[in-house]
């Protein structure tokens, strides 16, 4: 979305947020705004402060300085639990609280609750277990619907654990290294998954954190770069990822190549 697009349609706000503990700098002055239906990379390479910004943008973590808005609301003037059902996300965290026993169906259903317990615990209705199959077909995992997650591979676990954090219709979703630990198939697969998300317009604004270009998915339009806690660039995705700013990010000569809408990085020592 370009820059005049209208207020009402900003999802997320940062204007020089910093995030300090015991002295050091977790992030340092960040500015960000994030609109409905953007599809944006947060990028960088480890330590940079990808895993901060996003527990920033899911609310969890305050800024020691600066301002966020989420969803037009000023953080410290409203209560931030009135707007997590708005947000979703999957990563490692809600990853580790999943019963690895429930079938495939029934994790996404719960999502509706923020539970991680069995169906039992919460009244759902016929409307709800139809969007739960909906969400896994979406994703290309409908097939998956009645198998333990214990049975599943990673990259099946992740496309289940996806669905599940879109059950509450999000404004926002966030999703932390998603492609980190698969093969090369599982991630392709995931990849493809996220394609066919991007391409829905009334899905969320998806932000997605990974530290390899090869990851980054068609459709996505709009890039965050970060190193050493600080934005090195940040813009639409086919601008703003360069070789320039992608060695930036690194601090080593790096090329860059874009084919058939995906992205390869290569030491330029190699060539």
């Amino acid at each position: 979305m370009e820059p005049d697009a209208p207020a009402d349609s900003e999802v997320l706000a940062l204007s020089s947020v910093s995030v300090i503990r015991e002295g050091r700098y977790l992030l340092a002055d960040v500015d960000w705004v994030v609109h409905d239906h953007e599809r944006w990379a947060l990028f960088g390479p480890n330590g940079s402060g990808k895993t901060t910004l996003l527990q920033v943008a899911s609310s969890y973590v305050a800024p020691s300085r600066g301002t966020m808005r989420l969803f037009g609301h000023t953080r410290g003037q409203i209560d931030v639990r009135d707007l997590r059902e708005n947000i979703g996300y999957a990563g490692s965290g809600p990853a580790a609280l999943v019963r690895p026993g429930l079938p495939a169906v029934e994790i996404v259903v719960t999502g509706k609750h923020a539970a991680f317990v069995d169906s039992r615990w919460h009244q759902y209705r016929d409307g709800d277990w139809e969007k739960a199959h909906a969400l896994l077909a979406t994703l290309g995992a409908e097939h998956l619907a009645e198998r333990r997650y214990a049975t599943l591979s990673a990259g099946e676990k992740q496309r289940v654990l996806i669905a599940r954090s879109l059950m509450t219709s999000p404004r926002l979703l966030l999703l932390d290294e998603a492609a980190s630990g698969l093969d090369l198939g599982a991630r392709e697969e995931l990849i493809a998954s996220l394609e066919d998300l991007a391409a829905d317009e009334q899905s969320p604004a998806v932000v997605l954190v990974t530290h390899h270009v090869e990851e980054i998915p068609r459709g996505f339009d709009h890039i965050l770069m970060l190193a050493d806690a600080k934005v090195v660039a940040s813009g639409p995705l086919a601008t703003t990822l360069t070789a320039a700013a992608l060695s930036s990010s690194f601090a080593m000569p790096l090329n860059l190549e874009r084919k058939d809408g995906r992205y390869h990085a290569w030491h330029s020592r190699t060539v």
